[in-house]
C-alpha cells in the first residue's frame, strides 16, 4: 500500500510538472507568435531587412532583446514589443528561437559571388568569433543562411556606426574597412551557407 502511495504521488507530480511545462510553452509560443509577425513563422524571415531567428543562439537572441529593451539598440518597430518583455519571457524566447531549425541558404545563382565572399570571410577572420561553419558562438550571431539584404544592411550599419550594442566595437573594426563589393560578397556567401 505505501508502494502505491509513493507510485501514486511520482505520477501526480510528472502529470502537475507536464502541466506547467505545457502552460510555460503555450505562453512562450504566444510571446514568439507575436515575433512571427515579422521575422516569420518558425523564426525563417520572409520579411526584406527582417533577419531569421531560427536557429540563431540563445544567448545571441537574449542579449539583442536586452539591448532593445534597454535602449542601447533602437529600432521603432521593436521597442513597444521588448518593453513588455520580463527577464523571464527573454530567457525562453532565446530558447525557443534556438530550438527552431535554421534556415539552409537556398541555391547559390552566383559561385563566382560566394567565392569573393569566402575570400573575404577568411580575410577578415570573421570564423574567429562566428565560428568556422558561421554557425555562432555562444553570444555571437549564427550569420549562416541568414538574408542576403539583411547581412548587407547589418554591415552597412557596423562600418558607418549607426548600430550599436553587443560586438559592435568589435564589428565596426572589421566592417568599417570593407568595400561596398566585400560587403555584397560576404552577405551573399554567408547567405547561401
Amino acid at each position: 500500500m505505501h508502494v502505491v502511495s509513493l507510485g501514486m504521488l511520482f505520477a501526480s507530480a510528472i502529470a502537475l510538472t507536464s502541466f506547467a511545462q505545457a502552460a510555460d510553452n503555450a505562453a512562450v509560443k504566444e510571446k514568439a507568435d507575436v515575433c512571427a509577425g515579422c521575422h516569420g513563422d518558425n523564426g525563417i524571415s520572409q520579411t526584406e531587412n527582417i533577419p531569421s531567428l531560427a536557429g540563431q543562439l540563445d544567448q545571441f537572441i537574449q542579449w539583442q532583446l536586452v539591448f532593445f529593451r534597454a535602449g542601447a539598440r533602437k529600432n521603432e518597430q521593436m521597442q513597444p514589443i521588448v518593453e513588455q518583455l520580463s527577464n523571464e519571457d527573454i530567457r525562453n524566447l532565446g530558447a525557443y528561437f534556438a530550438q527552431l531549425p535554421p534556415f539552409k541558404g537556398g541555391k547559390d545563382d552566383n559561385p563566382d559571388l560566394s567565392e569573393k565572399g569566402k575570400q573575404a570571410a577568411a580575410g577578415r577572420r570573421c570564423a574567429s568569433c562566428h565560428g568556422d561553419g558561421f554557425a555562432g558562438t555562444k553570444a555571437v550571431a549564427r550569420i549562416a543562411g541568414q538574408r542576403e539584404e539583411y547581412l548587407v544592411k547589418a554591415l552597412h550599419d557596423y562600418k558607418s556606426g549607426q548600430r550599436s550594442g553587443g560586438a559592435q566595437a568589435a564589428m565596426a573594426d572589421v566592417a568599417y574597412p570593407l568595400s561596398d563589393e566585400e560587403i555584397t560578397a560576404l552577405a551573399h556567401y554567408l547567405s547561401h551557407l
